[in-house]
């Protein structure tokens, strides 16, 4: 065989090389463009303009939320009901360079989220508004691009209007941008809708249909080539279909996979697949666009409640907000993953998104971590919750809103079921027909003349017309998931539920309603949409723990008490809600409900109840704000769970002889006995329903200690020591080592410890931060739910022992070293990794 000469060796290498450039280069790109934005909190009209000097604007990266930067403050047009923090307009301005090879290309920009009154401007000229805070959106910024050049999006932000929320917002472009080039031939914008209508062990059929825009000013011959691609990279699955389509139409096509014994996505094994749409002119690629899939089946029964993959399985889910504590509204994939992470080792298996589409982060970690997901869009309609919210745009947006928000997230796995709508006061008094916009009076005019088309036979009221409307918006998107809303009105008289148009009946509270719900709704699914509604602070604790405290007296009376706290003891609820225990011992001992959301799973900015000012976030969580367990965390954890549990409190620090009540929540185990100082004060056993274990004793300083059995056998010990004065500080990172992405973060525990390295329970220590290295501090945060300290600063107090420092790297390897000091505490430094 003829040996290649080094010469010609060196030609076919560089050929090679060409030709794997070529096949690589993508056809579409999408770009995440978020970095280097330049920032004012400034409104005047020739921010707009492209020749504009922004030179002495603040350089920032997005996502960002400039409320957060803010001070808490009781005069703040929010109210402490929005957080507290400030409001205003900003612009945000930032240039891109688009080379000329990109003239013959369309050229979109994303946002996931622009909290809210968005203006969008590309080189002067206006793209559109969005006012809805909480929607993505796309505009085609080909027309007004200047290729070879640099180019300037400016983007106006108006948060000015307070309040306009019920809960803390945030202000700015808080959630991800990104600009997408593709061929004038591609898929479109949330072009694919994919389904898996046959599901079982052996065999699963997956229906793609496909959205195809053609923009050339000609009509196109062209192949669309879809794959399912398996995590492993292998294809398991293959169709083809040519298509004709003409100059500025699009078309919507059908294709059909057939997957042999398929990985079924499910809560404990959440595996997906991707859909990989290639489409072809004249043999060429033009555009490619990956979909994630997980093949599953679901079904809400009406007596039996929820299957997944036809196995029972009970909806174990919280509400949460969007907020991320001290980073505020602006979005951060590590610390969603890490709320996530700390929900599932609860026992949690299903998120609602209240009140508002949530950024597409979340429901990617759903998918990949194994997350069921009520996805939720409006907290109201046509009538009001505050002076200047979403209500006086939606006669005009909710069309446009709620079908953007199904098309974008209608292929997701962990999405098993559409909220449209939470608490809406439309439930109770009708609206006038005045209300409705031309088209909507035709409507309801059409209704009035044809009652036979009415399930009850009578005149469709304004009100129930609307909610037929909307459900029917999504049936038509998505005819594979159930609507439902978030109720607070459980009379079968309620203007939502005599629509007829919910597939699945939500109650939010209202416990006592539970099971009158199969005769009230015949043939009709149910499942809590909102319960529970507890009030605690982390590590504080109101004797004697069997009283209950109902605060505030009503919801619309003001309620005050010198400690602003709620007790950690299940025994402070609001009114309209009730114990953890309480809730749960109906849920799962009652099949047909399918499950429950628990109001909520982490506390967040603004709505501080039972207190107004000086609180500023709420009581509800079973997590704190900075991330901290409360002890209720523990009784689901020994309920949601399999491993063994055995969590006793409070702690161990009172005064002589006090009377103390020590519970106990354990699992896997008949019994728990109680030792004081090694002298045994009893076993107990969990009766009469109960799901904690209680002693009264008189506090003697030592140590307490509680020993689960079961059949005899030791299942786990847990000791408490009485601990000293402070004197030292501990840190604790959930992660050593993160990476130089300029995103990731690091979350470190600052625990205030005595001598013999024991929580100090009742430390109030000033904590000063110091970070050296190629990072920041993103923020601090205690959990005191009446802080008003900075939340983007260097200090923070301990609270009731504890705080929390979130670290950010920038984009350089190297170490960050974070040192906690305090006046008399040995300092604490640790070492964090940027790889």
């Amino acid at each position: 065989m003829k040996r290649l000469t080094p010469l010609l060796m060196l030609l076919v290498s560089v050929l090679a090389i060409q030709s794997c450039c070529k096949q690589v280069q993508p056809v579409r790109e999408t770009e995440k463009i978020t970095r280097n934005w330049k920032f004012i909190l400034d409104d005047q009209p020739d921010f707009k303009n492209p020749d504009f000097d922004d030179a002495d604007w603040r350089t920032l990266n997005v996502p960002h939320d400039w409320s957060i930067e803010g001070e808490f403050s009781e005069d703040n047009p929010a109210s402490p009901g929005g957080g507290a923090l400030p409001g205003g307009t900003g612009w945000y301005r930032k240039s891109i360079y688009l080379d000329q090879a990109d003239a013959n290309k369309q050229i979109f920009i994303d946002f996931d989220g622009v909290y809210m009154n968005s203006e969008v401007y590309i080189n002067g000229h206006l793209l559109g508004k969005r006012p809805f805070g909480y929607i993505s959106f796309r505009y085609e910024l080909t027309p007004w691009i200047k290729f070879g050049t640099e180019n300037t999006i400016a983007v106006r932000v108006d948060n000015s209007q307070q309040p306009n929320s019920r809960w803390y917002s945030g202000s700015g472009i808080y959630r991800n941008v990104w600009l997408v080039k593709t061929k004038p031939l591609h898929v479109a914008h949330w072009g694919t809708y994919i389904t898996t209508p046959h599901v079982s062990k052996e065999k699963a059929t997956v229906n793609v249909e496909t959205t195809i825009e053609n923009n050339y000013p000609e009509q196109k011959n062209a192949e669309l080539k879809t794959r399912l691609v398996d995590a492993d990279g292998n294809s398991v699955a293959e169709s083809t279909v040519p298509f004709l389509l003409e100059s500025g139409i699009d078309t919507t096509l059908s294709q059909k996979l057939e997957v042999t014994t398929p990985q079924l996505w499910s809560t404990t094994t959440p595996h997906l697949y991707t859909a990989v749409s290639e489409v072809y002119v004249d043999g060429r690629l033009v555009d490619n666009y990956k979909t994630t899939v997980g093949i599953r089946s679901f079904r809400f029964d009406a007596e039996k409640g929820f299957f997944l993959n036809d196995e029972h399985l009970k909806i174990l889910g919280v509400c949460n907000h969007h907020d991320l504590g001290c980073l505020g509204a602006a979005i951060n994939t590590r610390a969603l993953e890490r709320q996530l992470e700390i929900l599932k080792a609860m026992g949690c298996n299903s998120i609602r998104t209240s009140h508002n589409p949530p950024a597409p982060e979340l429901l990617q970690l759903c998918d990949k971590m194994g997350f069921i997901v009520q996805d939720e869009t409006f907290d109201m309609w046509r009538k009001r919750k505050t002076t200047y919210d979403y209500s006086q745009y939606f006669p005009d947006w909710y069309e446009k809103d709620l079908t953007d928000h199904i098309l974008r997230d209608r292929n997701h796995a962990s999405v098993m079921m559409w909220s449209i709508g939470n608490e809406v006061l439309e439930q109770w008094t009708d609206a006038g027909a005045d209300t409705l916009n031309a088209q909507e009076a035709n409507l309801l005019l059409n209704f009035q003349r044809d009652p036979s088309s009415l399930a009850s036979g009578d005149e469709m009221s304004v009100n129930s017309m609307l909610t037929k409307k909307l459900a029917d918006i999504v049936h038509t998107l998505d005819p594979t998931r159930p609507v439902t809303t978030g109720n607070n009105e459980p009379n079968p008289n309620n203007h939502i539920y005599k629509s007829n148009a919910l597939d699945l009946i939500g109650y939010n509270y209202h416990e006592s309603w539970f099971l009158d719900v199969p005769k009230n709704f015949p043939g009709k699914p149910f499942i809590v949409t909102e319960s529970t509604s507890a009030l605690m602070t982390r590590g504080y604790y109101r004797m004697p723990s069997d009283s209950i405290y109902k605060w505030p007296v009503r919801w619309d009376v003001p309620f005050s008490d010198p400690s602003y706290k709620c007790s950690s003891y299940d025994n402070c609820h609001a009114p309209w809600g009730s114990t953890h225990e309480d809730v749960w011992r109906m849920v799962r001992d009652n099949d047909f409900i399918s499950g429950l959301y628990v109001w909520t799973g982490f506390d967040y900015l603004g709505e501080p109840t039972p207190y107004w000012w000086p609180a500023r976030s709420s009581y509800f969580g079973i997590i704190d704000l900075a991330g901290f367990p409360k002890d209720i965390y523990y009784l689901y954890q020994s309920e949601w769970t399999d491993k063994d549990v055995l969590h006793l409190f409070p702690h161990w620090n009172w005064e002589p002889g006090q009377t103390i009540d020590l519970w106990a929540y354990y699992n896997n185990a008949d019994e728990v006995e109680l030792f004081v100082n090694g002298v045994s004060q009893g076993v107990k056993k969990k009766e009469n329903g109960a799901m904690h274990v209680m002693w009264r004793v008189k506090f003697e300083p030592g140590t307490i200690k509680a020993v689960s059995r079961k059949d005899g056998k030791v299942v786990l010990e847990k000791e408490i020591h009485t601990a000293g004065d402070p004197t030292q500080i501990r840190l604790t990172a959930d992660r050593n080592q993160i990476a130089a992405d300029g995103y990731d973060l690091s979350f470190v525990t600052v625990e205030v410890l005595d001598a013999d390295g024991n929580l100090c329970p009742n430390a109030m220590n000033q904590i000063q931060l110091k970070l050296e290295g190629d990072g920041f501090i993103a923020g601090v945060d205690n959990g005191d739910q009446t802080s008003h300290e900075p939340m983007k600063g260097s200090t923070i107090k301990a609270f009731y022992g504890k705080c929390l420092a979130i670290v950010q790297a920038n984009e350089n390897p190297g170490t960050l070293s974070l040192t906690a000091s305090s006046a008399g505490l040995t300092d604490a430094t640790i070492q964090i990794e940027i790889k």
